[in-house]
């Protein structure tokens, strides 16, 4: 039996795996990893079941103690990365022997940083899925210090490399494709040209569960009244009554019953993940024929 130890938690780490997806008319969201293809990438290079748990760091900070030869990766944001206060690569598979300090420093760019052990984390499922949901309380809580995480055994075939090229850095303003609607004829057309033409920048009310945008002045409605709850999704772009819309994340409430704008593609999820507060972004809308091929 291995574990690791935890010395250092950061600002947050969670555990966190694909998800619980098919839970929402009982009222859960699906949760799972911010950044899936980090969490993904990390899994692969230690040669993990795609559904292994992993730890996802928050703003860097995390420091593991090996207890057992256990093989690890860091992938994800990039930040120093070392082994007994040498420096070692991310992106790569990493062996850890018994009293080895694995410990992340705090990212230059990007927010979130993926750990994969080897057979993955070994915590009690719930409703499926080993994932900590911030929003609704599910899943093992947060990692403190002194945190003992067993090693379990979602392990696969060793991976045929040992290396995977790291994600090129975004261009800035970063752009993320979307698909207008549901409700985008809840907003004038002023409104709607300003989502698309102006740029949006990530506020510091920011977590799991979305990001606030703050852009060249509130969005404005063209309708008037309450609009039923209905179902969310990640990417969701919500306004709520101030005009300031928020991007939904992993953690985002399954309803909603504010006007949801536009939808941002699936495949820019993993870099929406990323965006650290202070961040422009702009919104490309896509055809619904591409949205349908990136969702």
């Amino acid at each position: 039996m291995a574990w690791l130890e935890v010395v250092r938690k950061g600002a947050l780490t969670t555990i966190q795996d694909r998800g619980r997806p098919g839970n929402a008319a009982i009222g859960v969201g699906e949760s799972g990893a911010v950044d899936r293809e980090s969490h993904d990438a990390a899994n692969r290079l230690v040669g993990n079941k795609v559904h292994a748990a992993t730890l996802e760091a928050t703003v860097g900070g995390l420091a593991l103690r090996s207890v057992g030869s256990i093989s690890v990766a860091v992938t994800g944001a990039r930040a120093a990365v070392t082994v007994n206060s040498k420096p070692a690569p991310d992106y790569a598979m990493l062996h850890l022997h018994t009293g080895d300090v694995l410990a992340i420093g705090v990212p230059d760019s990007g927010l979130r940083t993926y750990v994969a052990v080897r057979g993955g984390i070994d915590v009690p499922a719930v409703l499926g899925s080993r994932a900590t949901d911030t929003l609704a309380g599910l899943g093992p809580d947060p990692v403190e210090p002194g945190s003992q995480l067993l090693v379990g055994t979602e392990m696969d075939d060793w991976p045929a490399e040992d290396f995977i090229p790291p994600p090129v850095p975004p261009e800035s303003p970063v752009p993320l494709r979307v698909h207008l609607g549901p409700r985008d004829d809840w907003f004038t057309p002023a409104s709607i040209r300003a989502l698309l033409e102006q740029e949006w920048s990530i506020t510091n009310d920011t977590n799991r569960i979305g990001a606030r945008l703050e852009g060249p002045g509130p969005l404005h409605r063209s309708k008037r009244g309450e609009l039923p709850s209905e179902g969310m999704v990640a990417g969701a772009l919500q306004v709520p009554p101030n005009g300031k819309p928020i991007l939904f994340l992993a953690d985002h409430p399954p309803t909603g019953g504010y006007p949801v704008i536009a939808v941002v593609s699936a495949d820019d999820l993993p870099i929406a993940a990323q965006l650290r507060p202070g961040r422009h972004v702009r919104f490309v809308q896509t055809s619904r024929e591409q949205f349908a091929r990136h969702h």
